[in-house]
């Protein structure tokens, strides 16, 4: 308590009480209470509105607006240049479908990316300024659709089971577009980042009746991995979390069905706890056993990182392309010798 709490004293509550002012003092009490109140730590040594601003990108990523612009605008000129997307629905709902921009290559690997917007906004629209990279580089590009959590019941479930299916459809039938089902490869940022690390923590053989190692490659960038912060967050407002979605939705609790070689990036200008997030996984995966990269990008806030996904030598851009040369080769040698 304060100062100016302790400074109420027994005798200003008689004084008060014989001037009948018990009302005014007390609401004096629950003020300081109040004020102690939001200033303890709720999560490690962060304060409510320290933990609420840590997963809101207002206060770090100033030109958020403009940046999303951008990715609009980007998307525009991509599709320009190497055509409309082709448009496939993976389940029957109204939004489940996904674009693909082929390649020309015949059996060509699959890069899909899972977009952000706090699980709230976005389209695969929005999302085509990496596909030229891909396109060019004999990949093909798939975005997919997927609920806004407010359209679900605040739930995340819902959205974990459309990706999944998402997935499911690319894999068995990727020759609709000429795509090399056994080359499939992953990444999400933001929200779309953690939807990237429960898709590479899934049991795809229990789960799903696909094969375990249905993705080859990960890129997780900007993500987050432990919904335990999130739920104490302002974001909990949104997200109707119980403690099994928080412990399902938790990518960092279930390293174990890690199968794939991930990538896990971040920028210097993200919020402390998105930094957090991403180094505590890579340690955490790391540790055991797995396959991880972890790469700081230096002086890209929170929404400008993803934009390196569309450039060869690019922060991100150059890191995919060299997971998957990378695997492919590996698994190319792989079966030479047996």
């Amino acid at each position: 308590m304060d100062s100016k709490c302790k400074s109420i004293s027994r005798r200003a509550v008689l004084r008060n009480t014989m001037l009948g002012m018990t009302t005014a003092l007390a609401g004096s009490l629950m003020a300081c209470a109040g004020g102690s109140v939001r200033n303890q730590p709720v999560w490690l040594s962060m304060t409510q509105k320290e933990l609420d601003d840590a997963y809101s990108q207002f206060i770090y990523a100033p030109n958020i607006g403009q940046v999303i612009e951008r990715w609009g605008s980007n998307s525009e000129l991509a599709r320009g240049r190497i055509g409309q997307p082709l448009n496939f629905a993976y389940g029957s709902g109204a939004v489940e479908s996904l674009d693909v921009y082929p390649t020309n290559q015949p059996n060509a690997p699959i890069h899909i990316f899972i977009h952000g917007g706090a699980w709230q906004q976005g389209t695969a629209e929005s999302y085509a300024f990496p596909a030229e990279l891909f396109v060019n580089a004999g990949v093909h590009y798939v975005v997919p659709n997927f609920s806004w959590i407010q359209d679900v019941g605040d739930s995340l479930y819902p959205i974990v089971d459309q990706l999944r299916r998402a997935i499911g459809w690319v894999y068995q039938n990727a020759d609709k577009f000429g795509g090399d089902a056994d080359s499939l490869f992953l990444s999400g940022h933001s929200s779309g980042g953690h939807l990237a690390g429960v898709m590479l923590t899934t049991d795809w053989d229990s789960e799903a009746g696909l094969p375990a190692d249905i993705i080859k490659g990960g890129l997780c960038c900007s993500g987050m991995f432990d919904m335990k912060p999130v739920r104490l967050s302002s974001r909990g407002d949104y997200v109707a979390f119980t403690d099994e979605m928080e412990y399902d939705m938790s990518p960092i609790r279930h390293v174990e069905k890690l199968r794939a070689p991930l990538i896990i990036a971040y920028g210097s200008y993200e919020t402390p706890e998105f930094k957090r997030q991403s180094v505590e996984f890579a340690a955490i995966a790391d540790n055991a056993g797995k396959s991880v990269k972890l790469i700081l990008a230096e002086h890209y806030n929170h929404f400008e990182i993803i934009e390196t996904l569309a450039n060869p030598h690019g922060v991100l851009g150059q890191a995919v392309l060299e997971q998957m040369m990378t695997i492919r080769h590996s698994n190319r040698q792989a079966q030479l010798s047996t």
